[in-house]
C-alpha cells in the first residue's frame, strides 16, 4: 500500500517538532523493545532492519514481524494474551523514533502543530499496517512449504517491482518467519530450482514463474 505523504518528511517533522519523541540507535542483535509491558509505545524505524520475535516456553523461535525502513511497530498494535514475550531485535544498526500513543492528543509545552498532522496520518498508517498484517496472515495460512515460499517471493517481487530481489532473510530466519522445518524448506528450493520456478544465487532470488 502507497502512503498519500512522503513518509521522510514525517519522520523528520516527528524528531524535530515534538519533545515527547525520543530516537534511539541499536547496533545488530540488539534489543530494541519488549511488548510484555502495555506501554503502548508507537515506533517508527528510521533505518536498518529488525525482527519482531517470540520465544516459546521451549526456547523456539518464530519471527512473527520483519520491519524494514519506515514501518511501524509497537506495543499499540498488539494485546498481550500469553506469556510468550514479543521482542523487537535488530538485525543490523537501527535507528527508531518511540513515542507513546496517548501523547497524540495531548499538547506539548510549546504547543508543537505535528500533533495534528500526525493524527490526520495515522489513519493511513494504521491501514498499511492491517494490510501488511493481512499479508502476513494469508501467506501463513498456506498448507504447503512451496506455496508458502511462492507466495513469499511473489510478495517480494510485487514489492521491489522486479522479477530478482534479495532475500531480507538468512535461510534459517525465513524457515522460522513462514514457520516451517528448514531442512524441508531447503529440500523444497532445491525442487523449485530443478523444476524452474527460480533461480537462486546466494540470498538473491530471480523469479521464473511470473
Amino acid at each position: 500500500m502507497e502512503l498519500s505523504f512522503a513518509m521522510d518528511e514525517l519522520i523528520k517533522k516527528f524528531e524535530n517538532s515534538c519533545h515527547r519523541v525520543q530516537k534511539k540507535t541499536f547496533i545488530k542483535n540488539q534489543v530494541i523493545t519488549s511488548y510484555i509491558k502495555k506501554r503502548n509505545q508507537f515506533c517508527i524505524l528510521i533505518y536498518g532492519n529488525a525482527d519482531l520475535v517470540r520465544y516459546d516456553l521451549n526456547g523456539n523461535r518464530t519471527i512473527v514481524e520483519h520491519f524494514s525502513p519506515h514501518d511501524v511497530f509497537g506495543e499499540v498494535f498488539y494485546t498481550i494474551t500469553t506469556n510468550n514475550e514479543l521482542l523487537v531485535e535488530a538485525r543490523e544498526k537501527c535507528e527508531v523514533l518511540f513515542y507513546h500513543y496517548h501523547d497524540i492528543h495531548s499538547k506539548c509545552r510549546n504547543t508543537c502543530k505535528f500533533h495534528q498532522e500526525l493524527s490526520e496520518d495515522l489513519p493511513e498508517l494504521i491501514l498499511k499496517k492491517v494490510t501488511d498484517l493481512n499479508m502476513r496472515i494469508e501467506l501463513l495460512s498456506k498448507r504447503s512449504i512451496r506455496d508458502k515460499l511462492i507466495g513469499y517471493f511473489t510478495m517480494l517481487s510485487t514489492r521491489t517491482l522486479n522479477k530478482t530481489f534479495s532475500l531480507p532473510f538468512s535461510l534459517t530466519d525465513l524457515a522460522d518467519y513462514l514457520s516451517i522445518d528448514r531442512s524441508a524448506m531447503m529440500r523444497e528450493l532445491k525442487l523449485l530450482k530443478e523444476e524452474g520456478f527460480i533461480e537462486k544465487n546466494k540470498n538473491q532470488i530471480t523469479l521464473l514463474y511470473k
